[in-house]
């Protein structure tokens, strides 16, 4: 088992927060002073060391560069009212990401090195966690094949780290999707539901397609038939059809089982909507957005949060909306917010103390 005491700590000398202002932070940009590595050797993990933000050295010879033996995992931690730090949903995350290791034939991470690693490391910087709405600070488990040869075959050394990076909104504006027909993220029997770095490089080419039309992402269909929504960009998508909030099934494993996802899903319930988990065909959209039935449209993702979608175009037919007017995905945003930032009490057990 390892304990806080456990960990080797080796702790920056100057932090770089004095020279970062917070305040309208792009995603992703930013890191904070520490890091969490360790490393998996002969069959087992390593001693936990949490040190300054720092770079690697890999062999070119480094597997994951060859063969894509990469996952990772999106987390936010909150401040209340009070500045206490909060991380939201964190043991979902744990178990996603062992998911996506055994899919990948990775060793699954030990629970104490995964929660007790990052509880201490957002401990250690919990200054770097932004106060203005919107704003978090986001958690990247990542974990990667560290063998240095090549071969085609899985490897015998794997590299876990945890990253801080203080982030404003993913997206800024209401997006313009367009529904993507050729190109797939994710079929039957692959990877799809699991966090694996291939997903996403797999996706850049359609979805720069997509920007060269005018759009900012895609909207994924089936593999097989490309009739059924899968998922929007980096995001899990509902659609707010006349009383009930629909969403795709996981049940073909091609989806994501997105936390975002899931606690949109209790939400929207709460709120008196009917929550559908089902195969939803472009089809069925059209017809409802033709009979005035198609309310609402938007994304949610640990990065994105809660995305409005103001325009979806399939083919020859755009579909325009006003989301000044709409009223579900904002009032889902504000409750899941108010529960982030502790405005509201947590009747989920949702927040993990730090």
């Amino acid at each position: 088992m390892i304990a806080a005491a456990d960990i080797i700590i080796t702790k920056a000398t100057h932090s770089k927060l004095n020279d970062i202002n917070l305040e309208n932070i792009p995603f992703g940009k930013y890191f904070s002073d520490h890091m969490l590595e360790v490393d998996y050797e002969n069959g087992a993990w390593k001693t936990p060391e949490i040190k300054p933000y720092q770079s690697l050295s890999l062999a070119p010879s480094t597997a994951a560069l060859h063969y894509g033996q990469a996952i990772f995992e999106g987390i936010k931690a909150y401040k209340n009212a009070a500045g206490e730090p909060f991380i939201f949903r964190p043991h979902d995350n744990f178990r996603r990401f062992n998911i996506s290791a055994e899919r990948m034939q990775m060793p699954t991470v030990p629970e104490e090195i995964f929660m007790e690693g990052m509880r201490l490391l957002i401990e250690m910087d919990q200054q770097w966690i932004p106060s203005q709405e919107d704003h978090a600070l986001y958690i990247r488990p990542f974990m990667f094949s560290s063998d240095e040869m090549i071969g085609v075959r899985p490897s015998e050394n794997y590299k876990f780290m945890i990253l801080l990076s203080p982030s404003g909104p993913y997206y800024s504006a209401p997006m313009r999707i367009y529904v993507e027909e050729q190109y797939v993220r994710a079929v039957p029997g692959g990877v799809g539901y699991a966090k694996a770095a291939g997903n996403y490089g797999g996706a850049m080419y359609a979805t720069a397609q997509a920007k060269l039309k005018g759009y900012d992402q895609v909207l994924w269909m089936d593999a097989i038939e490309h009739k059924y929504v899968q998922e929007c960009g980096t995001m899990n998508v509902f659609f707010i059809i006349g009383n009930s909030a629909i969403t795709p099934n996981l049940n073909e494993g091609t989806i994501l089982a997105g936390v975002t996802r899931d606690s949109a899903m209790t939400v929207l319930g709460e709120m008196g909507l009917k929550v559908e988990e089902r195969p939803l065909s472009i089809e069925e959209i059209i017809a409802a957005h033709k009979a005035g039935e198609l309310k609402e449209v938007f994304g949610t993702g640990t990065a994105a949060t809660i995305s409005l979608i103001r325009e979806l175009g399939y083919q020859d037919y755009v579909m325009n909306f006003d989301v000044d007017s709409w009223k579900s995905a904002p009032e889902l945003k504000r409750r899941l917010n108010a529960i982030r930032y502790g405005q509201v009490a947590d009747e989920h057990g949702w927040m993990y103390k730090i």
